[in-house]
């Protein structure tokens, strides 16, 4: 029972060893770039949120009139 406890014990230092040995092979983005990709991001959702609301728009008047 305390070689299957050791062996774990070892195994989650040898993985938190490799975790932290890849985490300092991230590159993390610039500043700059984060804000310019957020403000992209954001103006496509404002885009698809104002058509998909003007063609809801579109049916509702269509399907009234039926």
């Amino acid at each position: 029972m305390n070689d299957s406890l050791e062996k774990t014990k070892q195994d989650i230092i040898t993985y938190f060893k490799g975790v932290r040995t890849e985490w300092g092979k991230v590159t993390w983005p610039e500043k700059h770039q984060v804000i310019v990709e957020t403000l992209f991001v954001l103006a496509i959702v404002f885009f698809f949120t104002v058509f998909i609301y003007i063609v809801d728009r579109i049916f509702i008047a269509l399907f009234a009139k039926f």
